[in-house]
């Protein structure tokens, strides 16, 4: 069996800079999976952290170990290769990855934004609506559901020919397109779609959940707004950091010749650092219970060395 390699030719200067490149990432991505890996250990471990809006904060922080392990291991592996090269297969599947976990990311803060909802305009219903089973349902969907989406787009693309094997990036993405000879309107029709469903109706339901929030939050006493401020700024926060950052990768394929290669270079690294860096130090800062295990957690360690 004949096996297609395509070069990822989107590192600036790596001969003279791999080690630099690669011990300024191993320790990002090191960071990343601890960081994330210590707050859904406290949701797991304690109970009263056992209640929705926890379980999605676990959730989200899964699927940013998942994303990151994705794409830093190849990454860091291609650092310190004489040539950046992939397989096709392997890109395909990074590809799937990519945008499945992408997809999670934006559902999973549809069902954050939706929780919240319910707390704060329906309180006396939050218990029967936001029963377990309902958020494990919400959870599964939110991976399956892109999943499902992705597929199509996969398959098709995996029968395409490839007319060029140089991809202008560090990992794969929908850039891989402009390899194919001949452009098929399928995966393009359906790619909108999938945008639709995945991200784009999920930040539409967003912003609807929240402006609602907002009118009861408006009419309410002091300490009502304080509470909402508490829970929904840091899910808030984390919704603009990740729209952004995907912004950013769209921005890059369709306009690629119009970025220099380092530009390129630079965006495409903040796309796959400051996500997962950022929602453990978001939620372990902003949400008082889990900062309040944080604190203890630290303070335990200290005392034992």
């Amino acid at each position: 069996m004949n096996v297609t390699y395509i070069s990822l030719k989107g590192h600036v200067e790596i001969e003279k800079y791999r080690y630099f490149y690669f011990f300024m990432m191993l320790p990002v991505y090191i960071l990343i999976v601890c960081s994330n890996c210590t707050i859904i250990s406290l949701i797991v471990i304690h109970k009263n952290l056992h209640e929705p809006m926890y379980i999605f904060i676990a959730g989200l922080l899964i699927n940013s170990v998942l994303f990151s392990t994705n794409i830093y291991p190849k990454l860091l592996t291609d650092f310190l290769s004489n040539e950046q090269v992939i397989s096709y297969q392997a890109c395909l599947f990074q590809i799937f990855v990519f945008y499945s976990l992408s997809g999670s990311e934006f559902l999973l803060l549809a069902a954050m934004s939706y929780d919240r909802y319910v707390s704060i305009c329906k309180p006396l219903q939050y218990a029967i609506i936001m029963r377990k089973k309902t958020v494990f349902i919400l959870l599964g969907l939110a991976w399956i559901v892109p999943v499902c989406h992705l597929v199509f787009p996969v398959v098709v693309f995996a029968k395409l020919e490839l007319c060029t094997f140089t991809l202008k990036g560090i990992f794969c993405n929908n850039s891989l397109t402009f390899l194919f000879c001949a452009g098929s309107k399928a995966p393009l029709t359906f790619g909108l779609v999938t945008m639709f469903n995945i991200v784009i109706f999920p930040i539409l339901f967003i912003i609807f959940t929240y402006v609602k929030i907002l009118i009861v939050v408006h009419k309410s006493c002091r300490e009502v707004r304080r509470k909402a401020a508490q829970t929904c700024l840091p899910h808030l926060l984390v919704l603009i950091n990740y729209s952004c950052l995907m912004t950013y990768d769209i921005i890059i394929i369709r306009l690629e010749s119009n970025f220099s290669k380092t530009a390129r270079f630079i965006i495409t690294l903040q796309i796959i650092m400051y996500n997962p860096l950022c929602n453990p130090i978001i939620y372990g800062l902003k949400m008082t219970e889990i900062s309040k295990h944080l604190k203890k957690l630290f303070f335990k360690i200290r005392h034992d060395c």
